[in-house]
This record gives C-alpha cells, structure tokens and sequence, in this order.
C-alpha cells in the first residue's frame, strides 16, 4: 500500500510536469472616491447626486458554468465612501427581470439573485469580509479566512441594505459601516476586493475580478479599491442587554415535589462588542441565554465513545474560526477529523455528578451548568498578527434532594473556568503561517464526590503552514500536547476511559498506573498537498499518543492511533458534453495503534457528477480490509473484524425549481456475512411561492452486527465479554417550514420523529478475540445454556450446564421513541435588535421491545407520550455608538 502511495504521488508530479501553466490574470482596479457632500441614501434606486463621482465598472467574467466565458447578463458596479462608512452600488442587469429569483430567507440564507463584496480591509490577501445581498432584500455575511478556505456565517455585522427590481434587472444598495471592517491606521489605503453575481435560474456565478474554479485560492487573487484616504479606523461599540420570560408545562409525577407540572422564571443578561483598539474588539455575555437555539437531532449511540454534536450556541460560533485547532484536517475525510483542542460545547454542559438517592427521595437536578460570563478578545495587526483570547466560567451546580420535605443538597458540578488562546502570523503575505494554541480548565472542587473530575487540565499546540509555486503546493504540520491533573481516581478513570482502555489484557505498549496524578500526551499531523489545477492531492499521517488527553476544553475521539492517507482528485470544472462539471476522487488509508498493530486499511473511489440540465450525480465504493478494535469490548482484549465492502449513490434534480429532490442510498456488506447495513435519504424541498420553504427529509437505516458488544460478567474469577447478534432499524423525519413575512421577519418551524428499535439474539462469549478464523474468535451459547424469564426479563447463563447460574443480564432489546420540534418567530425589528417568541416540544420514551408492536405503531404511540411544552419570549435592544 505505501509503495502504491508513492507510486500515485510520481505519476502525479509528472502530470503536473506535462500541464499547461495557469494563465495569470491581469490585477484590476477600482479607483473610488470620497463623499464631500450628501451621501448616497440607502434606498435601491439609482437617484443620488454622489453616485455620479464615479464611473461604473463593469467588466465580468463567468465563473460558473462556463469558466472563463461572457456572463449571459452584464453586471455593474460603483464604490463610494466617507468618514464612516463604505458604499456599493450593483446593476444587475436582467432581460427577463420576471424570471429574476426573489426567494426570501433568514439571513445567511444565500437564496434566490444575489450580489456579494468580498473586503479584504486588512490586506493581507488571506481574510475578507464579505456581505451579501439576495434580490429580495435578505441579507448574508461572512468572515472569510484561510485564503478562502472558510467561510464563517455566523459573523453578524450592522449593515444597512435595500433592493430594488425594475425593467432593467435589479439593484442593491449597501452602507457598510467602517466600524465593521478592520484596517489600519494610514494615510493612503489599498484593500482587495472581490464582486460577484449569482444569477439563481442558470445556477451562474460571474466575478468582477476573474478567478478559475480550480486556481488555488481566493483572496490572495482578488482585484484592488484603491485612492481611500483620511479614514481613522473606528472603535466599535455595540451593547445589547435581553430579558426572557420561559414557562415549562410537563406531565405531573406525584410525590416529586420538583415535578410540579409547569415552571416559570424570568432571566436577564447583557452581550456587548467593544473595540479596544483599532485592531482589537471585545466580545462579552453576562449571564448568557441560548433558549432560542434548535435542539440537537435524536440518536441511538451503541459505540464506546462520545458523540460529537456541532455548537449552536451564538456567542460561541461567532468568529469561532480565530479559535479552531484541528489536530488534523485531512481532505480524505476520517474520524479523527473532529479532534481539536476547543470544543465550545465543554463549556456550559449538563453536570458531570449525578447523586445516589434511596427509595421516596426526589431530585432537582440541574440540565446544565450556568454560565456566568464568558469574554472574548480578539485582533489583527496590519503585519499580520491575529489574536484570539476567550475566558469563561461557569457556576457551582447543586442537586435538591427532598425527602418527604426534608431537603438536602449535593453539589453536581464544581465552579469551572476555561481559558483559550489563539495565536497566527501571517509571513509573505501568507505564503508562510506559523501559529500555536493553548486552553486551560481549572476546577474548584471541594467535594470527594467529585475527585473523579481533573482539578486541572492543559492542552498546547503549534501549527504551521508553507506554501510552494504561487500556492499550488503546501506543506502543513499540527503538533499538540495535553497535560491532566488530579486526584489518583480522577487519573485512574482517565486511563480506564473509553477513549485509552490501559487496561486491556493484551496491551503490551502501555501500563495501568493506580497511583498517577497526571498523565500526559502528544499528537500531531504532517500533510503535503497540490491545491491548483485539474488535479489535486493531500498525503500526510496523524497520530495520537495514547496518554493524550483533550476532552476537558476540546474534543477527542480517541487515542493509541495512527492514521495515514492519501486523497487525490481528477477534475473537470469546464463543461463539455451533457456534463457541467466531473470530479473523481481516490482515497487509501492505513491505520496503527503505538503497538504496531496494523488496525485498519481500506481504498475508496468516488465520483461527482454535475449536468447541464442542473442535475447531480454522485457515487462511491469503499473496499476495507480486516480491521481491530481496541475499544469495542470496553477494556477487554483487542477485537479483531473481518473486512467490508460498501457502496453508496445520489442523485439530486435542479434546485432552481419549485420541487427540488435529492436521493441517496448505501449499502455495507460485512466479509463471512458478519454484518449487513443499509440505509435510505431523501431531501425534499417545496418552495410555492418566494416567502415560503418546506423541507422534508426521510431516512431510514438498518443494520445487522453478529458482533455486538452487550456486557462483561466475571466467571470463575475471568472477565467474559458477551456479544450478540444485533438487528436494528432506525427511522427519522425532519421537517422544516420558514416564512418570511419580510427580510426582517420570519416563522420557522422544525420538527422530528424519531424511532429506534434493536433486537439481539445469537448470544456468545469471546474466545479468542484475534483468531485468524472469525469462528474462532467467539462462542455462541445453545439453548441449554441460555434460559430466558419473560416475567422478570432477564437472561439466565448456564455456561458449564451444572444447574447454578453463572451470570444473569436484562434483556438488552431496546424501543427508543422521540419527538423534538421547535417554532421560532425571529423579528429583527432594528438591525442588531430582535425579538424572539419560541415554542419547543419534547416527548420521550424509551422501554424494551413489545411482541407484536411494529414500528408504524411505535409512531402512533409516540404522541401519546405526554409533552414537555416549552414557551419562550426574548427580547434584545441593540446599543450602538
């Protein structure tokens, strides 16, 4: 496998040695000018005195579909400014201006017409700032960093916009406040900037500033607004403090004197913005609320590890990008993809103690750990230093337990406070990025109840990135380290984790240690990538030691690994045939533990397929040989699996239309029939008329293991792992409905029933867990030694058949029943200011399998499971100097 790496590498260097050079485009310029008089008035018609200084520019290029052709409608535009602010004007010039795509979204919605300004405001032709605006008046912005690579919509500035449709086409206005860009203070500037119009029937992209699809990068390519003279940089200042009234309505327990039936508080807290310097903005919440935030999607999880759920909560994705450190970032995709030193999530969680109670008593215990503060400060020189520094720290939690009115309290979770830093200079105008990392939580506890948390943890990382030939080539390198301290249990339980399993029978590479008050890791990646062209690859491995530990601040799936890849791509970005555009992907990975211990090894093809007609085709096939676990017996032996075939496809129509459907399907097939899976997803998007979406969204899987892991039992002073043959069936449909009443104002409601049920049988003992031959490798128990009470529902083992039990379960047979659903009206009555009214709704269920129930009945019963109905206001008033 490495030799055909290497291989794969030469010939695709001597490709690249055989292509034609990329044709360089000439640098444009817009030559602008500042406001002596009135300003512009933001109104969407062309009938200002000021926008006559300048002359319009209008000069595009077809970026998409036809790369580098005449845009089939001609765009124009115009750049003003003065003391305080930045102005454009867009024609977007339509022949059929009844055909022009008004489709009303929530902001960021990037729906319908729409014309976009990228703002490299610092000039370091690696972040821009960009803002959006649809036809029908919707608004989107994003911080643009990594030269293109990321695109963060969560940033929010204050902008003013409005549109206008007539017989010409349609017109956008924009003010852009110069307190939302970032610059430096001179006398004369140059910033980068970028045009670009998306014409939504004939899915077109045009660009002022030509840029083939498969150059390698954006910003360091943009075109230049030059003669800004005399602007000061601006000290922003926004504050916005917020009051929400919440009462909860659930299902009555007698008895419990906290399940009441209903609930009500009234919260407040303020969020603030503040420009320290030219250069430097504070971003604060006090006593933060996240109670208009969507609930996370249902799952069954029967793995050993953590489940990673992306953050939703606004001040912490906010300008997130300053503080992300992927350990890896391999293109090739993998689950060690989502390990990093800041997971935002760590910070406000549900509390990590749950207190043992006895018969009649009751608990109140906290869903999660209050914030009460968290502030964040970050900043970029003009010589390309950034910064980024977030603290927050969240309260003692305590559990009430009442027992027959008698209350007593045990504390659940320890005063927290995490600290975040970020740093990156940009060198060559980015052509070298050098940058480090580093996070720490300190906890407060005074409670042996909770010495199994680490009183401290730290993690660091450097990171590093050179690129080569005009940026078509890169070399990058990620190193990490963590150090965790605490009492012996909170030690012992970090080496006992799912994520490490020290003690394992057959671990030769790592020792248990009952007596450690810290242990220490390390991790890394190296890559090498072409990111220019019609082909483009990555190579590179990762590791993590197996005493890395990053879960207190960021995420980690799992450790004792290490993991190479190579990734390449054939594309074809220029249409010709029925084709608009072909990519075609090859993938090899192999995988270690710190043993040497070959753990996986696998090659995948896929392709992607896009049509004149705006139609999408994909399809994949993944060949993966014999692979091991060394978590899945949950601290036993090291399990060996043979390997698997699977192969998916999509489809999806031409999303310009009304109805827009998309399709896929996969299919995995264990080697020595170990394994079967199969699922089912459909996107289905109704769009009646502009203001209104609907979105439904099927999926169905099912799944066969012959080798679940079920429990481990002691025999005859021996550890016993049990499996089962497990068969499984999970459906979920989503559904989602927005209303724009306007840009300002919208209805949106999401709502998911979701329902899980698996089954085992086959139950076996673990033999020999590496056998060569998967028969071996376990033991599957007869009938004689196997006795099931129906009454009681639980499993009685016999293994010897002397008539004494050796060891009884529960009947593991599971039916998992959900439903989530939120409506949200979000009213942005002033920009920056908003009033929110949500309703959220929860019922759940879970209970062992009923005969004769199947899941079509499972959805019946799922709403008479009594709700828990949630009402929300929030209202937020938005100060800004």
């Amino acid at each position: 496998m490495k030799l055909v790496t290497l291989i794969l590498l030469v010939m695709l260097g001597l490709v690249h040695d055989t292509i034609a050079q990329e044709h360089k485009e000439k640098v444009k310029s817009y030559i602008t000018e500042r406001i002596t008089d009135s300003p512009p008035v933001v109104d969407g018609l062309i009938n200002d005195e000021a926008w006559n200084l300048v002359e319009w520019q209008d000069d595009f290029t077809q970026r998409q579909p036809n790369d580098g052709e005449q845009p089939s409608m001609p765009t124009a535009f115009k750049i003003l400014y003065d003391a305080k602010n930045l102005y454009v004007l867009v024609r977007a010039f339509d022949d059929e201006p009844d055909k022009i795509s008004q489709r009303m979204s929530r902001r960021d919605g990037f729906s319908g017409d729409f014309v976009e300004i990228n703002i490299d405001s610092y000039y370091d032709k690696r972040t821009a700032f960009s803002f959006t605006a649809s036809a029908s008046g919707v608004k989107g912005d994003e911080y643009i960093s990594n030269n293109g690579n990321n695109w963060d919509s969560s940033w929010d500035p204050i902008w003013y916009l409005k549109t206008s449709v007539d017989e010409k086409g349609w017109v956008a206005e924009f003010r852009i406040p110069l307190s939302q860009l970032r610059f430096g203070d001179k006398a004369v500037h140059t910033w980068g900037i970028q045009v670009m119009r998306y014409i939504f029937r004939n899915q077109e992209r045009s660009v002022w500033q030509y840029i083939p699809q498969d150059a390698n990068g954006w910003v360091h390519l943009f075109g230049q607004l030059e003669n800004i003279e005399g602007i000061r940089p601006q000290k922003q200042l926004e504050i916005q403090p917020y009051v929400v009234g919440k009462t909860e309505y659930y299902e009555k327990e007698e008895g419990n004197p906290f399940k009441t039936g209903n609930e009500s508080e009234i919260t407040y807290g303020v969020d603030g913005k503040i420009g320290l310097t030219s250069d430097i903005t504070l971003d604060f919440t006090i006593f933060p609320d996240f109670g208009q935030v969507e609930a996370d999607p249902s799952q069954v999880n029967l793995s050993a590890f953590q489940v990673f759920f992306r953050e939703q909560r606004p001040f912490f994705i906010e300008g997130n990008n300053i503080l992300d450190f992927q350990v890896s970032n391999s293109i090739a995709g993998g689950n060690f993809n989502s390990d990093n030193l800041f997971y935002s999530r760590r910070i406000g969680g549900s509390p990590h103690y749950f207190p043992s109670v006895g018969d009649g008593e009751y608990v109140d215990q906290p869903n999660n750990s209050k914030i009460l503060g968290s502030a964040k400060i970050t900043g970029k020189s003009k010589n390309g230093f950034s910064f980024g520094l977030l603290e927050s720290v969240t309260q003692q939690e305590t559990a009430i337990i009442d027992n027959n009115g008698d209350r007593r309290e045990e504390e659940v979770e320890p005063m927290t406070n995490y600290l975040v830093g970020r740093i990156q200079q940009d060198i060559n105008e980015g052509q070298t990025i050098v940058g480090a990392m580093m996070t720490a939580t300190n906890r407060d506890i005074n409670n042996q109840n909770l010495n199994f948390m680490h009183r401290e943890a730290y993690t660091g990382g450097v990171d590093f990135t050179q690129n080569f030939n005009d940026r078509k080539y890169y070399l990058s390198y990620n190193g990490v380290f963590s150090k965790v301290l605490g009492t012996t249990d909170a030690i012992y339980q970090t080496q006992t984790s799912a994520e490490r399993y020290f003690q394992r029978p057959d671990n030769r590479h790592t020792t248990l240690d009952s007596t450690r008050r810290a242990l220490s890791g390390t991790g890394g990646t190296l890559a090498f990538g072409k990111s220019g062209g019609k082909i483009v690859f990555q190579t590179g491995a990762t590791y993590r030691s197996p005493g890395l530990d990053l879960n207190d601040t960021g995420f980690l799936m799992s450790t004792d690994q290490v993991n190479q890849w190579t990734w390449a791509q054939y594309r074809i970005l220029k249409p010709f045939s029925i084709f608009q555009s072909i990519r075609i992907n090859g993938n090899q990975y192999l995988g270690w533990d710190f043993g040497g211990v070959s753990t996986s090894k696998a090659i995948n093809v896929n392709g992607h397929m896009r049509f004149k007609n705006l139609w999408g085709f994909s399809m994949g096939s993944t060949i993966q040989g014999e692979s091991i676990s060394n978590a899945d017996l949950r601290g036993g032996p090291s399990m060996k699996y043979p390997g698997s075939k699977n192969q998916w496809t999509w489809i999806g129509t031409d999303r310009s239309k009304k109805l827009s459907v998309n399709f896929n399907q996969w299919n995995s097939w264990g080697d020595e029939s170990y394994s079967r899976s199969a699922g089912y997803w459909m996107g289905i998007r109704y769009r009646p008329i502009d203001a209104l979406q609907l979105a439904l969204e099927p999926n169905i899987n099912i799944r066969r293991n012959n080798l679940q892991y079920v429990d481990t039992y002691n025999s005859g002073g021996n550890d016993r792992y049990l499996l089962a043959q497990i068969d499984q069936k999970t459906y979920n449909i989503s559904l989602r409905l927005t209303y724009n009443l306007n840009p300002n104002l919208s209805i949106q409601y999401w709502g998911q029933p979701f329902l899980a049920r698996g089954e085992y049988s086959n139950f076996k003992r673990v033999n020999d867990a590496n056998s060569s031959e998967l028969n071996n490798r376990y033991y599957i128990f007869n009938e004689d030694q196997m006795n099931y009470d129906t009454n009681n529902e639980r499993y009685f083992l016999d293994e010897n058949m002397d008539g004494i039990n050796d060891y009884e379960f529960g009947n593991p047979n599971f039916d998992f029943v959900q439903f989530r659903s939120n409506m949200v009206m979000r009213w942005e009555y002033k920009p920056g200011s908003t009033l929110f009214v949500v309703w959220a709704q929860s019922r759940t269920e879970g209970f062992g399998v009923e005969e004769g129930k199947n899941m079509w009945k499972l959805y019946d019963d799922m709403f008479d499971i009594n709700p828990q109905n949630t009402f929300l206001l929030k209202f937020t008033y938005r100060f800004i100097k």
